[in-house]
């Protein structure tokens, strides 16, 4: 008997109707290997998957990804900020939260006596899930933008969770907090948010900056992209996180230090995470070269093979 794939099910069920941005197939992969990571992290908690299985199938919630994502990649040349961003971050953040948990590092809406580690899971994925829908108004700005966005839409959902208007409006503020914090100039005041924060920036893999390259976007976030392979969330020995970046060339240094690292050494959560990048395999004479030769033209460089 033929295996049914729920999730290209569910795919064809919301097919959509308006603007969608085409990506690669090895997105889809990558999506849908994030979203099992999301739906193994939330298998323990009612409430959370409950409200992911919501968000992931809300009409409105995917008009946002569409827009977010028409803005980033048509308009800016940028990565995909859409579906398949939102559950690599979420995944990566609810990875790591589990790993906080595993070691009793205590989360602050917990602490605070506001809930359970099923409130905390759900805060942690809608932040991560809505994070980057204010592209669709514009880059600048797009975490206020998010946060206007998200509100009105907590509001109509969240009911289906928290009937107590007290209780779902902390929950909204947890969740609106993390999701304005999530760019490395604002400052996480909480540990849910550095998650989101720190989530966001593992999203960073080669695969994943090589369609802003080929649109013409040649400049080193995209090429220091194009230079990282892997990133692995695991356990570590001394800190609960351990984070592993594995490099094909030495230009991913960039998006270690200038994306995730500033991400990390400013959260809350800089005592909880180590970061290893390195170079593999290491056998390799040298570095894999990503560019040949680039010209400028008009006002934007362009690659050329010699």
């Amino acid at each position: 008997m033929k295996k049914v794939n729920h999730f290209q099910n569910l795919k064809r069920a919301l097919q959509d109707t308006g603007i969608e941005v085409g990506v690669p197939e090895s997105y889809r992969e990558l999506e849908e290997r994030s979203r099992l990571g999301i739906l193994k992290s939330l298998e323990p908690f009612p409430k959370a998957l409950r409200f992911f299985r919501i968000l992931e199938q809300d009409l409105e919630v995917r008009a946002d990804w569409d827009l977010a994502d028409f803005i980033a990649v048509t308009k800016l040349h940028f990565n995909d900020h859409g579906e398949v961003h939102a559950k690599v971050a979420t995944s990566s953040a609810l990875t790591m939260l589990d790993l906080l948990v595993k070691r009793d590092v205590p989360m602050d809406f917990m602490e605070a006596e506001g809930g359970d580690l099923d409130d905390e899971h759900l805060i942690v994925m809608a932040a991560g899930l809505l994070h980057d829908i204010g592209n669709q108004v514009h880059r600048e700005w797009h975490n206020l933008h998010s946060v206007i966005l998200a509100t009105p839409l907590l509001d109509r959902l969240l009911p289906e969770i928290y009937p107590d208007l007290e209780k779902r409006t902390e929950i909204r503020g947890f969740i609106l907090n993390a999701i304005y914090a999530h760019d490395f100039e604002v400052s996480d005041l909480t540990k849910e948010a550095a998650l989101i924060g720190i989530g966001d920036a593992t999203d960073m893999t080669k695969g994943r900056g090589r369609m802003a390259f080929e649109l013409g976007n040649v400049n080193i976030h995209c090429v220091s992209a194009l230079g990282i392979e892997e990133v692995l969330i695991a356990e570590g020995q001394e800190k609960p996180i351990e984070i592993m970046i594995q490099m094909s060339n030495s230009a991913g240094i960039f998006q270690v230090q200038e994306t995730l690292g500033k991400k990390v050494v400013t959260s809350p959560l800089k005592d909880y995470v180590s970061v290893i990048a390195f170079t593999a395999p290491e056998e390799l004479p040298s570095d894999e070269r990503i560019i040949q030769r680039i010209y400028l033209e008009r006002d934007r460089f362009r690659t050329a093979k010699t």
